[in-house]
């Protein structure tokens, strides 16, 4: 039985923000966020979240996930006091046994394997997550005996300066027996150098116990690393950015620039993509065989078919688009948009909430929304559907083969039949019949004798 008890209680004064630290997002989602999801993925009977600074927002943040359990530390007292405060929510097997691993709201990139080789070398005593740093300032030392064995850790500011010379530190991810683990938390003390109740003291407790202490280390030097600053923040979201973007590489996809990409969700490629530079990725996003994504695109929880190119600076929202089709550049796409194959949707054009049928075009400056539009239809520039009275909105039919001119407004809810005109400049306010021309234009006059006026003075 595996608890997971997540620290997420500190202020994070030197973020120098409203927001408590664990909150604070790192490729789209917040760090806590990126904790819980590799700690979901051990399969624990129970996670428990510390929460103290903004412990209210976190909690709101969470609310809808109903596997978490949250416990409040009232005064930051230290990490084993932090731990101590989800001693009630821990649960054992009937014959007592089980396991709690402690991880860290702000040390967000933890990856599950790492983890899991953790778990495995804890064996029936302790198992440490360490890393041998060139500069260990700061951080706890792991002083081991003559035969390499882990005898305790002792924090930075109490280690003496040979400690200070080890090179192996502690990362403050442990995995404990549960029942082992409650005993040492009650029998902690503050007496060191910051007067606080350290987790890392129950190390030289097991030791004294003849509990096997082992150490494992994470599968990459980054995965441990914590968020305490701004400056850090943006130093890992770099790190992981270019971790994904290696994992895409090695995938297949070409990436025109590896250092200008941003992901910030999940992205699947088929094979032969393109991706050029300055992209940013949101949420779920399915790029098919042969796609290519022009520079400078937004490209946000939406599935892009087979062989479309989406141009330079074009944004796609919640949107689907189908196979061959070309969109922008600086197209609009905005959620409900469905474009289907072959179908083109050019500069300046905003598609919300409406289907584009295989093999129609919107090249140029137009407006559709809540629009079903079948199939090679033409979309002059200028267009708009007016779908909003204020109040309401309406849809507007527009059926294969019609033709669409320039400067067109649709006011709905109106029908355009198959094969149907509309002529340019055209103000339609009813049905359009099939395979005819529909037009409503003023009278154009000419004022004989008219001059412009001039600026006076």
């Amino acid at each position: 039985m595996l608890n997971i008890v997540v620290l997420a209680a500190g202020q994070g004064k030197r973020m120098q923000s409203d927001l408590p630290k664990v909150l604070h997002p790192l490729a789209g989602k917040s760090m806590l966020a990126h904790v819980l999801d590799n700690a979901r993925r051990l399969s624990p009977s129970r996670i428990v979240v510390v929460v103290g600074h903004g412990g209210d927002q976190v909690r709101q943040a969470f609310a809808a996930e109903t596997d978490l359990v949250f416990v409040e530390q009232a005064q930051q007292l230290g990490t084993g006091h932090a731990v101590a405060q989800a001693v009630p929510q821990l649960q054992s097997g009937a014959d007592g046994a089980g396991t709690t691993l402690v991880l860290y709201g702000d040390v967000p990139l933890v990856q599950t394997a790492s983890l899991q080789n953790l778990l495995q070398a804890r064996e029936n005593g302790v198992s440490l997550l360490t890393e041998n740093l060139a500069d260990p300032t700061g951080y706890g030392r792991i002083v081991r005996d003559e035969q390499g064995r882990v005898l305790r850790i002792v924090e930075h500011k109490d280690a003496s300066e040979q400690e200070r010379a080890i090179q192996e530190v502690n990362t403050g991810i442990l995995a404990a027996p549960t029942a082992k683990l409650i005993d040492w938390l009650s029998r902690l003390s503050n007496d060191n150098a910051q007067g606080e109740y350290y987790l890392t003291d129950i190390i030289g407790m097991a030791v004294a116990d003849q509990v096997p202490v082992q150490a494992a280390h994470a599968q990459a030097a980054w995965e441990t690393l914590g968020v305490n600053s701004r400056l850090q923040q943006a130093q890992l979201e770099r790190i992981w950015q270019g971790e994904q973007a290696r994992r895409l590489l090695e995938q297949g996809v070409t990436l025109a620039d590896p250092a200008r990409f941003d992901l910030r969700g999940t992205l699947q490629c088929g094979r032969d993509v393109f991706i050029d530079v300055g992209c940013v990725f949101e949420g779920d996003v399915v790029l098919a065989d042969g796609v290519s994504i022009g520079a400078h695109c937004v490209v946000r929880q939406a599935s892009i078919g087979a062989g479309t190119r989406i141009e330079a600076f074009s944004h796609v929202q919640q949107a689907v688009v189908g196979a061959e089709a070309r969109i922008g550049p600086y197209a609009r796409l905005r959620p409900g948009a469905d474009i289907g194959d072959s179908a083109h949707v050019g500069n300046f054009v905003e598609i919300k909430q409406s289907r584009l049928g295989t093999g129609s075009k919107a090249n140029h400056l137009a407006y559709i929304g809540d629009a079903q539009i079948g199939q090679r239809v033409n979309i002059g520039a200028g267009t708009i559907t007016c779908n909003y009275d204020g109040v309401n909105k309406h849809r507007t039919v527009i059926e294969d083969d019609a033709f669409i001119g320039s400067d067109t407004q649709l006011v709905a809810p109106v029908t355009v039949g198959e094969g149907a005109t509309i002529g340019a400049g055209t103000t339609l306010t009813k049905d359009a019949p099939a395979g005819q021309l529909s037009l409503s234009r003023a009278k154009q006059d000419v004022v004989p004798g008219w001059k412009r006026p001039v600026k006076k003075g």
